[in-house]
């Protein structure tokens, strides 16, 4: 390994007010370096939600252990098929109504991270739990710039009722700081990108913000200086890797800014629009999982949610034909045509995770990949849209949390394990300390293979 300087993982560059951190080099590493499940590297951990359940038999692959074959809902996942894997049989029992009456969808999500049920209010006096993310985030967040980064692409209020008697805030949040404290979800990748790599001073002042927007074009321009004397002194392999980081650093700005003006040449009176939010869902979707992968690529944050819709999103999805809504459509009362438009909403959803699991696995980190380094969870707490059912539910692990789990399997567990039983095992992997979280019974086991 040819190296000209040690440097500190949390390194950053700085200029003109810009703060940017950077990948993982061969400058950081031990002389030695390391391998790709030891504890030189950081793992991280996310949690990806989808709305109103799946179609369940063409959801669930066939097969178990390491002979199983990709379901026709999960075949888009072909390429990282040995970083995933399927877990069959977990339930979150705390969405069910439990005397309650209907909101299965408010209680799906708010559930889903917590385990906890929630009381059924449309007041101020919401209630259900902290969610694992930031149970992780309270243990480990202050190792990074960012505790914990949590995303979306439906905005919603957290006042009012949005499902029989339940507060909007449960349906519009899976990230909860606290029982009563749901952590606001960021829709806007303009205010993302700039969460992560804008200074505190400026991300914090509506003038600053102002002066930014004017005067420069991308944030590498303001770093550049700093970066040229750094790469200087860096070995070849370092160099590329910072070329590499920079490429998809200024891709993601110049999306951003085409969204940007595409919304500004929009002539609608009296109607202000946000900058930033792209108006196509293939490109909002895709931004977002970019800048998730630039956060855990700089080790801004190991912790993050991405809701890629509310629970008990109306959206259609004309991309694929689809332009009816998806929680009418999930009331399907097996009518086929129905069914066959949930389906080609499930592949589309899974569809959009794998190329962000196949971008994590582009990236190397030590001797494996960003993917080998995470755990992510992709699912909701409702399996089947139809019954509002909320046991085995479509759940996916990928990644193999630093070398220590045994991915690219079918594992199958005994009706209505809890599903936080995974989350408690993930938390022990983040060095977290916790022994119990929500309706827990204790480790998920199987995942070390």
């Amino acid at each position: 390994m040819s190296r000209h300087l040690k440097l500190r993982r949390r390194t950053f560059l700085n200029g003109l007010g810009a703060v940017m951190g950077l990948p993982l080099l061969e400058a950081m590493l031990p002389a030695n370096g390391f391998a790709a499940d030891s504890a030189g590297a950081p793992k991280r951990m996310a949690f990806v939600f989808v709305p109103n359940g799946v179609i369940v038999p063409d959801w669930e692959p066939k097969g178990d252990g390491t002979q199983w074959e990709l379901s026709p809902t999960l075949e888009p996942l072909a390429k990282v098929k040995q970083k995933v894997s399927v877990c069959i049989g977990l339930a979150q029992d705390n969405a069910q109504a439990k005397g309650d009456g209907p909101g299965d969808h408010a209680r799906s999500s708010a559930a889903f991270l917590t385990g906890a049920h929630p009381v059924k209010t449309g007041g101020v006096d919401i209630k259900v739990g902290q969610s694992v993310d930031q149970v992780a985030a309270e243990r480990i967040g202050k190792l990074t710039r960012l505790p914990s980064l949590e995303l979306g692409t439906e905005g919603g209020r957290n006042a009012g009722q949005c499902d029989s008697g339940y507060s909007c805030a449960y349906s519009n949040n899976i990230s909860w700081k606290t029982a009563s404290t749901p952590m606001a979800k960021e829709i806007n990748p303009r205010l993302v990108f700039e969460r992560l790599f804008g200074s505190a001073d400026d991300r914090d002042a509506a003038r600053g913000r102002a002066k930014r927007n004017e005067y420069r074009k991308s944030i590498l321009d303001l770093v550049s200086d700093d970066a040229s004397k750094l790469k200087q002194q860096l070995g070849q392999t370092d160099r590329r890797k910072i070329d590499e980081y920079f490429s998809s650093v200024r891709e993601i700005e110049q999306r951003i800014e085409r969204a940007r003006d595409d919304d500004s040449k929009r002539q609608i009176p009296d109607l202000a629009l946000p900058h930033g939010v792209p108006k196509q869902l293939d490109e909002h979707i895709t931004l977002m999982f970019d800048l998730m992968t630039l956060a855990f690529q700089t080790d801004t944050t190991r912790v993050a949610t991405f809701m890629m819709a509310n629970e008990g999103s109306n959206r259609s999805y004309p991309m694929v034909g689809v332009n009816d809504g998806h929680h009418h459509l999930s009331h399907h009362q097996n009518k086929q045509d129905w069914v066959n438009q949930l389906k080609k909403i499930d592949k589309y959803l899974v569809g959009h995770f794998a190329r962000f699991l196949e971008k994590l696995d582009g990236i190397k980190e030590g001797n494996g990949t960003l993917l080998d380094q995470s755990m992510i969870v992709y699912g909701s707490a409702i399996a089947d849209g139809n019954r509002h059912s909320h046991n085995d539910l479509p759940m996916l692990l990928a990644g193999q949390g630093g070398g220590t789990i045994a991915s690219g399997r079918r594992l199958s567990y005994p009706k209505n394990t809890p599903l936080n039983n995974l989350f408690l095992s993930m938390l022990d992997r983040m060095d977290s300390g916790v022994d119990q979280l929500g309706d827990s019974t204790g480790r998920l086991k199987g995942l070390e293979g």
